[in-house]
């Protein structure tokens, strides 16, 4: 593909606007809110590159009766020159992916038919989405690509052998609707490899949208660690409780901001040690400041659980793109060039998180200033929209020209931090 000419995009996901998302969560057992930004950070890092693009995007809610809502209806709208088309689906499992499939089919195939698109995109491992963006692609002649955030097949805590069992299912159809798309964008190589295996691939791990607010840590003696993500104990939230409370200093304060199941634990441990505060959930614009003014910003996800080498946290280049420095666990995902700009855990366990955490507490204040600087200086120079929405563009662009067919079984692979180079045969180490 020229790279003069315009590539057209369509993105079948979850990228609904602030306002739309607001309020189809509301009463939601989880929240979306990694999914919302990421996917708004690839459509405007598509469009920094020349694309125009446009969405079918269903509400990322959870099942009923996790959220009360049971209808969702069809609507249009328009945000920020991006035109979109919310897909109406009822909201009961199992009916929900019949419904998610038959609204998808209906308004893509109305969409792309009213204004041709170049390449297809589709966020995640949903299932009703790959196997309806596969068929419209065929459709089409167009490739399709998925976008690969997270392994299929992750379960929530305390779901029954039914649920497990219909989830085997649901990974199964995953992955036949893989080995039939045109390439993948994935997250982290093995996610690629293991689950798209001879697709051809681009390795990208995030997008960094720098932050408005920078590193200023709050003056005064009390100094604050936060964490900002789901309180769960897969994602290590109850050993970072413990590693602070073997803190001895009492002018340090622990701040976890999310959702999820260790909400009313988290809440007996605030009780317990005045230097933690209750859970809290707070919107973006908030927290950005409160990041902005912690002395230590911390990632405690273990490195022992099945989907860690599938998994980039997105909270890493969010945390290093505030400028304040980050300790973490040694997740194996983690790409070799971030590791001079963080703080990691000998191990991943309460002990090992203490000792990344004073270590950094430990540090004269113009190291910490320096440390937090040069991570925000390496993701905003390495990982920003136009760079790695250049990287999307040449990818996607290479796959138009070698191939309209979204069953061919050409093998390529895209890896390198070089932003203009063009899709080429074989695979490279993860950048």
């Amino acid at each position: 593909m020229s790279d003069d000419r315009i590539l057209r995009v369509a993105l079948l996901g979850f990228t609904l606007p602030d306002d739309v998302l607001s309020r189809v969560m509301t009463g939601d057992a989880t929240h979306a809110t990694q999914t919302h930004t990421f996917a708004w950070a690839v459509v405007n890092g598509l469009r920094d590159a020349g694309c125009t693009v446009r969405l079918l995007s269903a509400a990322p809610v959870s099942n009923y009766p996790r959220n009360r809502r049971i209808r969702f209806r069809a609507d249009r709208f328009h945000h920020d020159g991006i035109d979109g088309q919310q897909l109406g689906f009822l909201n009961v499992l199992g009916i929900k992916h019949l419904s998610r499939f038959f609204s998808a089919w209906w308004h893509g195939g109305r969409s792309t038919r009213r204004d041709p698109i170049d390449v297809l995109l589709v966020h995640g491992v949903h299932t009703p989405f790959l196997w309806c963006g596969w068929a419209l692609a065929r459709r089409r002649k167009i490739p399709v690509v998925p976008i690969l955030t997270d392994p299929p097949g992750v379960g929530r805590p305390g779901e029954g052998r039914a649920m497990r069992l219909l989830r085997g299912l649901d990974v199964a159809l995953v992955r036949a609707a893989l080995r039939r798309c045109s390439g993948v964008i994935a997250l982290t190589r093995p996610l690629a490899e293991d689950f798209a295996p001879g697709r051809p691939s681009l390795i990208m791990e995030g997008i960094c949208t720098p932050p408005q607010v920078v590193g200023t840590p709050a003056r005064g003696r009390t100094r604050e660690i936060i964490y900002a993500g789901g309180l769960s104990r897969s994602y290590g939230v109850d050993r970072l409780v413990e590693a602070f409370r073997g803190l001895s200093d009492p002018d340090l304060r622990l701040s976890i901001f999310g959702r999820g199941e260790l909400e009313p634990w988290l809440r007996d441990q605030a009780m317990a040690d005045p230097r933690i505060a209750p859970p809290d959930l707070i919107d973006r614009s908030r927290l950005g400041q409160r990041l902005a003014g912690a002395a230590v910003l911390v990632n405690p996800r273990p490195v022992d659980q099945y989907f860690v080498p599938y998994s980039f946290p997105s909270k890493i280049i969010e945390y290093l793109a505030i400028g304040v420095p980050v300790v973490t666990t040694s997740l194996p995902s983690i790409p070799a060039d971030y590791r001079p700009y963080l703080v990691q855990a000998a191990t991943d366990t309460a002990e090992g998180l203490r000792a990344a955490i004073e270590r950094v507490l430990d540090m004269p204040a113009g190291e910490a200033a320096a440390l937090g600087a040069a991570g925000r200086d390496f993701v905003v120079a390495t990982r920003n929209r136009a760079v790695q929405g250049q990287r999307m563009r040449d990818f996607l662009g290479g796959l138009t020209d070698r191939s309209a067919d979204p069953g061919s079984t050409t093998r390529q692979a895209v890896t390198g931090r070089d932003s203009r180079s063009r899709a080429t045969a074989g695979s490279s180490d993860r950048g």
